[in-house]
């Protein structure tokens, strides 16, 4: 057998860096002898080190970028978080396409076996959906949905093995705000691109009747007419719940045969959209998993496909990393334009950017929004920015693109397959558990520890990278033939676990009246 190897205690990840980040707990008294300190008090796992004599007022650097000032003198060796490093309003180098290049397109793209729609468009998985157009008509969305569960009621399904399921997609809001605002034309545009997607085989819309988010509005502003494989009606047309949920389980029973009548064949790798998320991130994220996966995203596009990087405020203080591989000055002006309406919205309600990061991005070693966010980027890999789109807009382009969208992850996500995402890939630090109806979601954990604690919840370990077992290029890779597979019809871990449905929360801004 051979020796097991011995994991380091730090990470340094640049010269020029003035902290170092444990890999493990670190006590009090702790001699660092590759950089010459001793740590002054215990380090948790994932947390920054000052690796010299840090003056109050001076700044602080990570991955080489500033990540906040000292707002008190720090000596070497000392913890570095929220207790004594303060955030900073870094005025940026935008360079816009300073750093943009030819990408090496492969001879030859890989394919997958998707699904591939009369219209041309291209499924990973073949659902049947049912959207609310409020929360009033939620109950009735999810009654019909309940008939053909298959865990419930396998009868209901079992002689159409080709779809996925019946899902129920509700949420809270769709009344009590003004119908021309750009609140409801978001939620309009959200509602619009969940009817339309290619991983929907047919869809029923259901409203109560009178309120605000008329279904009407939504079908006129998507471009979206009735048909064989899309319906609507409401509650009270209907005459009420029981005749509403009576009527939407024959509207499914009716689609179900020609949503059924449909096979998995080869399709070029240049139709998959990959949404790119980060949940409750940690000091690893921007060392393991964020940069693995952007190593994937750098061969997702190189076979031509495309990945849809989000999530606007967890990009602040790094959003000159994106301007500077901007493909054109509008594309790096549109995502410029988005920070600033960001800085407006969060001042115009008294909050402000650095709200983010969250108590367990913090407890995870994160203390600063400028530190997630460059973390975060990682995740976009190092292409050109192709394009720069409003929350839940169609992606037309191929290649690494931006869509705005708050951090939350289950709203950042919905805009993200509105837009057209067809599978997710979503990296943790602390352990989020999340899926995505209608698109399949990947979990990958940036540390061991979370892994073996949550297992059941991720799809692939890149702790392994700290470790010393895999590289980042190793893993990204991995990742890579990982999408393929899931998109060719192998579940994920949260497909297993039921989740998706509850994951739907488009964002809603502005007054509710």
């Amino acid at each position: 057998m051979s020796a097991p190897k011995t994991v380091p205690a730090i990470i340094r990840l640049r010269p020029e860096d003035d902290v170092i980040i444990a890999t493990q707990p670190i006590p009090a008294g702790t001699v660092l002898s590759e950089e010459g300190i001793t740590t002054l008090g215990d380090i948790p796992p994932g947390h920054k080190i000052a690796t010299r004599d840090i003056a109050a007022g001076e700044a602080v650097r990570r991955y080489n970028q500033i990540i906040g000032l000292a707002s008190v003198a720090i000596p070497a060796g000392s913890h570095i978080h929220v207790h004594n490093l303060a955030m900073t309003d870094v005025q940026m180098d935008h360079a816009i396409g300073a750093d943009a290049r030819n990408v090496a397109m492969v001879a030859e793209p890989a394919s997958f076996m998707g699904y591939r729609r009369p219209d041309g468009r291209v499924a990973t998985r073949n659902y049947i959906g049912i959207i609310s157009s409020v929360n009033c008509s939620a109950r009735v969305v999810r009654s019909i949905a309940d008939h053909f569960r298959r865990d419930i009621r396998p009868e209901a399904l079992a002689d159409f093995p080709n779809v996925d399921g019946v899902v129920a997609l509700t949420h809270g809001i769709g009344c009590a705000v003004d119908s021309k605002s750009e609140s409801m034309r978001i939620v309009r545009r959200t509602l619009a691109g969940f009817a339309t997607h290619p991983n929907f085989a047919a869809v029923l819309f259901i409203g109560l009747g009178c309120e605000t988010n008329q279904i009407s509005e939504i079908m006129a502003q998507g471009g979206l007419a009735e048909g064989a494989k899309l319906k609507a009606f409401t509650i009270q047309d209907q005459g009420g719940t029981t005749k509403t949920i009576e009527h939407g389980v024959n509207q499914i029973k009716a689609m179900l045969a020609d949503a059924n009548a449909i096979a998995r064949q080869p399709i070029p790798v240049s139709e998959l959209v990959v949404g790119l998320q980060c949940g409750g991130s940690d000091g690893y994220s921007g060392i393991t998993a964020n940069p693995a996966l952007g190593h994937a995203v750098d061969i997702l596009v190189s076979h031509g496909g495309t990945a849809i990087l989000s999530e606007t405020p967890e990009i602040y203080g790094a959003e000159h990393l994106l301007t500077r591989r901007a493909e054109t000055q509008e594309v790096g002006e549109k995502l410029i334009a988005r920070i600033d309406w960001w800085k407006e919205h969060t001042s115009r309600n008294g909050a402000e950017m650095n709200n983010n990061p969250s108590a367990g991005n913090k407890a995870g070693g994160l203390t600063t929004i400028l530190e997630k966010s460059l973390g975060a980027v990682a995740k976009a890999g190092t292409t050109n920015l192709r394009g720069v789109y409003e929350y839940a807009e169609p992606v037309t382009e191929h290649g690494m693109v931006f869509m705005d969208s708050p951090g939350y992850d289950p709203v950042s996500a919905t805009g993200q397959v509105a837009s057209g995402a067809n599978l997710i890939c979503f990296t943790t630090g602390r352990g989020s558990a999340f899926g995505c109806v209608p698109a399949p979601s990947l979990k990958f954990s940036t540390n061991t520890a979370t892994w073996k604690r949550q297992e059941d919840d991720m799809d692939l370990n890149c702790g392994t990278i700290i470790e010393g077992e895999a590289t980042i290029e190793e893993l990204g890779e991995t990742i890579f033939q990982m999408m393929i597979d899931c998109a060719s019809g192998k579940k994920s871990k949260s497909e297993e676990l039921g989740y998706g449905q509850d994951e739907f929360v488009p964002w809603q801004i502005g007054v509710v009246t």
